[in-house]
């Protein structure tokens, strides 16, 4: 008789990687390359076109070169001709975004939690979605005449229904878990609001209103060329009439700016607010 000899069992040992042995050092030198990578891919551009500018390899009464751009906007800011444009733009973007925000916040809560009013409403609010919110500025300006309030207003319309569907679609998705371990405590609809609807539907809404503050930039932006008498719209398709394409990239570049600046400013607030919600990716997660 045959006695087969079991195989011995194969171990499978894995040595500890660099993360594992040194993950401070590890993402530092991550952060590192993506910090360099984020400044070298934009300056190889901008050097690209310097040097198509300077060698007339593209027009340069179409296309100026950076280094000219560069000295126009420096001098219009010393001269303070840039600022008014800047500041109007800014407070226009401001008081919608903070309408839009309060409304929208609002509303998706309430059609989040109640869906009686999500059944009344939501048809409504889809049919307005899909309606290009610049085709609204001729509604607002009858509403609202000339001046700052159809600005405002297009702004509110379109941060609202970024804000207004995260805030929907995050209270939603909470969990009833969360929502029946309130109510087995006895909680009270406001307590229930703080301690289970706001920090657990906080991050999903905080990503629609990050992408809501790009979009507010491109919307007044837009609203300005057409019926604004400054701001940096009206800044970029002004000079573009008069051939002052230099001015125009000067707007064009505060306009990045501060686009990319207010989205950052959310993303930041967002942090502080919800320290318990995970990093975005790319932003240092180790």
């Amino acid at each position: 008789m045959t006695t087969t000899t079991p195989a011995p069992e194969s171990v499978l040992i894995r040595a500890p990687g660099p993360h594992e042995l040194h993950p401070v050092r590890t993402h530092r030198r991550r952060r590192a390359l993506e910090l360099s990578l984020a400044v070298a891919v934009p300056l190889l551009l901008v050097l690209l076109w310097q040097l198509a500018a300077t060698q007339a390899w593209i027009d340069a009464r179409v296309y100026p070169a950076p280094s000219t751009i560069f000295a126009d906007g420096w001098d219009r800011a010393a001269a303070g001709d840039l600022w008014p444009d800047v500041w109007a733009t800014l407070k226009r973007v401001l008081a919608g975004y903070a309408v839009g925000t309060a409304a929208g916040y609002a509303l998706g809560l309430l059609m989040g939690s109640l869906s009686w009013v999500r059944a009344a409403l939501e048809p409504l609010l889809d049919a307005l979605y899909v309606v290009p919110k610049l085709a609204l500025l001729p509604i607002f300006l009858n509403m609202f005449g000339l001046g700052e309030g159809p600005q405002v207003a297009l702004v509110a319309a379109t941060v609202f229904f970024f804000v207004w569907i995260s805030t929907m679609s995050a209270v939603m998705s909470i969990p009833s878990g969360h929502r029946d371990a309130g109510q087995v405590f006895g909680a009270s609809p406001w307590q229930m609001f703080r301690h289970v609807l706001l920090p657990a539907s906080l991050p999903s809404v905080l990503v629609g209103a990050r992408i809501a503050a790009g979009v507010a930039v491109l919307v007044i932006v837009a609203s300005e060329q057409i019926a604004a008498p400054n701001g940096l719209g009206h800044l970029i398709f002004d000079s573009r009439a008069l051939f002052q394409n230099d001015v125009m990239f000067v707007g064009i570049v505060c306009v990045a700016v501060l686009g990319v600046v207010f989205s950052e400013l959310v993303r930041v607030v967002g942090r502080l607010l919800t320290p318990w919600a995970p990093r975005d990716r790319g932003r240092g997660q180790s």
